[in-house]
């Protein structure tokens, strides 16, 4: 991928006609991502799901890479800024609770977003965010190299999202947030200034 997804995010348009077109090709984005790959994607499957015409699609978006940046952006600026809190902030465990609370209420779109066919590219744009956030203000322990700490913080973090996403209903919130918290962050934060030689 050559730009980010955010970088390709438009301007929402006011025009209530462009509004409904733009909603409609976001929606059928979403729905053909639980089918199939995003690089398997074509513009012509999009606006026939979507039923606009093909020279609609141009209209509002380069790209289709353009379109999944329009459904992701907020979302993926979001999901990254409530991770980082849960590094920086004094209630690690709140923190936990509030991002797999936000997880839970746009499950339809984060299913779509990391067990579709954009997964891929999906982690591409968050782990790129959550290094850009990384070095504006870095909170890892002085004994780990920030760079692993971004990689395996929010690696962890998707792999754990993703496997709750694909369980259905079976685990609530609070319990993922528990076990974030007690995998994937307690011990980033718990030995944040402790050498490896001291423990």
């Amino acid at each position: 991928m050559e730009a980010s997804l955010i970088g390709q995010k438009k301007v929402a348009p006011n025009d209530a006609r462009q509004v409904r077109s733009r909603n409609a090709l976001c929606g059928a984005l979403l729905e053909l991502l639980q089918e199939t790959s995003f690089d398997q994607l074509t513009i012509r499957e999009i606006t026939a799901r979507a039923g606009t015409g093909y020279a609609t699609f141009f209209r509002h978006y380069p790209t289709k890479e353009a379109l999944l940046g329009d459904v992701a952006s907020e979302e993926v600026t979001d999901l990254v800024a409530k991770t980082r809190r849960m590094l920086t902030g004094d209630d690690r465990f709140n923190s936990a609770v509030m991002l797999c609370d936000y997880i839970d209420r746009h499950r339809a779109l984060w299913t779509a977003l990391l067990t579709g066919g954009a997964a891929g590219i999906m982690r591409e744009e968050i782990l790129r965010q959550a290094r850009h956030l990384a070095e504006k203000d870095p909170h890892y322990p002085d004994w780990l190299p920030p760079d692993l700490a971004v990689v395996f913080s929010t690696s962890a973090a998707l792999e754990l999202m993703t496997w709750w996403l694909m369980q259905g209903d079976d685990y609530p919130s609070e319990k993922i947030a528990t076990i974030l918290d007690k995998l994937v962050f307690r011990p980033l934060t718990d030995g944040r200034s402790v050498s490896p030689d001291n423990g």
